[in-house]
């Protein structure tokens, strides 16, 4: 983000964080201020979310990083690429890690994800993985009861709280009702995406369930 991009959105939030504050607030100025304070927060804050699914494979890459102390160790990480086989996958993740790591690496692992649909994050300080178990609720026409049909998602968040309003905010879109039946932390290090098939899912950016 560049300054000036950064001095107009700072003076658009200060607009309308003034409106807000005249049109619902009757306070004193230390209150008017603390109120334009967390607008401003919040609005600098806000990230828009993006769903995308693909077939994706989770990819155990082995390589030699240098540690804190100097030494050298063969350390395992967890990678996740879209492709359409193993073969691609296998292509993907090593074209990936051969632009980041500058020894020799292996792969040691490639598996089909248990998700389809991964929830993207904009916001820089969203370094984390986490999958996320919803449950769906729908109601039988014919017997009038509950039914709920489980998916896993993989979500981009820096904490499991901020994992819940990346799967709100993403999911608030819906008319869907469902629960978030669980959610634990991955050993994900990155994802990564072919260009053309972004592009391509902007087009038809809806959550898999909905589709």
């Amino acid at each position: 983000m560049t300054q000036s991009y950064q001095k107009i959105t700072i003076y658009l939030c200060f607009r309308f964080a003034d409106w807000i504050v005249i049109t619902n607030f009757a306070a004193a100025s230390k209150k008017h201020l603390e109120n334009k304070i967390s607008i401003i927060t919040l609005l600098i804050r806000y990230k828009k979310m993006r769903s995308r699914t693909a077939n994706w494979f989770e990819c155990t890459v082995r390589y030699e990083r240098q540690m804190e102390d100097g030494m050298t160790k063969k350390v395992p990480e967890l990678y996740v690429v879209d492709a359409l086989s193993f073969g691609e996958a296998e292509e993907a993740i090593t074209r990936e890690m051969s632009a980041y790591v500058s020894g020799e690496f292996e792969v040691k692992n490639i598996n089909p994800a248990a998700y389809h649909e991964i929830f993207f994050s904009e916001n820089d300080a969203d370094d984390r993985w986490y999958k996320a178990k919803l449950s769906f609720i729908t109601i039988d026409e014919k017997t009038e009861k509950e039914k709920r049909s489980t998916v896993t998602y993989l979500v981009q968040a820096s904490t499991f709280n901020g994992a819940v309003k990346n799967i709100e905010q993403v999911m608030g879109g819906t008319m869907i009702d469902y629960v978030i039946a669980n959610i634990s932390e991955t050993k994900i290090m990155d994802v990564y995406e072919h260009e053309a098939s972004v592009k391509q899912d902007k087009a038809t950016d809806v959550p898999e369930y909905e589709q």
